[in-house]
């Protein structure tokens, strides 16, 4: 994490030798002799280095408008400098999750030393470096400390993996539960599945078990292709662009990831989403070579299935302990459905 310094208010001759990764000057401004790399901010909000080209943006997003027009510039310039307002941490939180894989850079305004910590490690990685007054020893002091640590942590952070949304694994049932009764989604497609195929779907971002959908005839009721008994509301289920959203949250026109036991193949659109009250089981499953556990609340009833190995679609009214079934397993965390480099546990 970078440290820099805000000299864009004064005049550039009149600073005095800093430790700072970087000087942050007014354009036009003279530059100091031990300054070897200035960047230069422009009133229009453009962030230029020394050869006048622009490389970042600087952007209020003390309101909605400001952080989506932050946001926009994400993936397109190098840096994006942040002032925040009233609202701090879930702007800034937002914007580190948007920028991660990017490319781009963020850089936190900070006016006060409560509001270093926040920023260094907003959803665990932080921002990438803090514009700083130049007349607060106290400020820089504390910054200088907060660095050391994030530096500590960040070889931590290189060694965490981006959940990979393509792969399903065998994983083992390890307990099943009387899950008590409440709102079951039921999500019924656009289009028809075929045998094999279903949802990913769980109580945890880290372990989604494939939900096979309502494809096989039975005597008692006609197949619904179309159709995944989802469960819970509370579930995360993967979207077509790889983010997760709530069961709860689905809406017709919502396009979802539709997986087989090879991993994702497709996505789907949602028609509708039914939710009743249900009789519920937990089906408790672990990945041995992870570690990772997951759990996820399903209807009581024969016509939910899961994927198993050998090829068969059990419903989970005739699962047993030591079981294995199909899901997706992975060691990141979510943040508004977002995959991030973080770490979250969720039982």
């Amino acid at each position: 994490m970078e440290l820099w310094l805000d000299a864009a208010s004064g005049n550039g001759a009149t600073l005095q030798p800093h430790p700072a990764d970087r000087v942050l000057l007014a354009a036009g401004d003279n530059i100091p002799d031990w300054v070897e790399s200035p960047l230069f901010a422009c009133e229009d909000g453009r962030i230029l280095d020394s050869s006048t080209s622009p490389i970042g943006i600087h952007v209020d997003i003390s309101d909605a408008e400001g952080q989506d027009a932050a946001k926009s510039m994400v993936g397109m310039v190098s840096w994006v400098v942040m002032t925040t307002g009233d609202w701090q941490m879930i702007p800034l939180e937002n914007l580190v999750a948007a920028a991660q894989g990017t490319g781009t850079r963020l850089v936190a305004r900070i006016d006060n030393e409560q509001a270093i910590r926040g920023a260094a490690f907003a959803l665990q990685t932080g921002v990438d470096g803090l514009l700083l007054p130049i007349d607060d020893a106290e400020i820089w002091a504390n910054a200088q400390v907060i660095a050391a640590e994030r530096m500590a942590t960040d070889s931590k952070a290189d060694e965490v993996s981006l959940f990979d949304e393509s792969t399903v694994t065998s994983v083992e049932i390890v307990a099943i539960e009387d899950g008590g009764f409440g709102d079951r989604a039921c999500v019924d497609l656009t289009s028809n599945l075929e045998v094999g195929q279903g949802m990913l779907v769980g109580s945890s971002a880290s372990a989604l078990v494939l939900i096979h959908g309502e494809t096989l005839d039975s005597e008692f009721v006609p197949p619904r292709p179309f159709r995944v008994n989802a469960g819970a509301v509370h579930a995360y289920v993967l979207m077509a662009d790889g983010t997760t959203k709530y069961l709860s949250e689905l809406q017709a026109g919502d396009s979802v990831a539709v997986s087989t036991c090879e991993g994702v193949i497709g996505n789907a659109i949602v028609g509708r989403v039914k939710i009743e009250s249900r009789p519920f089981l937990i089906v408790r499953f672990a990945h041995t070579e992870s570690g990772i556990s997951g759990q996820t609340f399903l209807q009581q009833a024969e016509t939910v299935r899961l994927v198993s190995p050998s090829g068969d679609m059990p419903s989970v009214t005739s699962i047993q302990v030591g079981d294995r079934v199909f899901a997706h397993v992975g060691s990141s965390a979510r943040h508004i459905g977002k995959d991030i480099l973080s770490t979250a546990e969720e039982h």
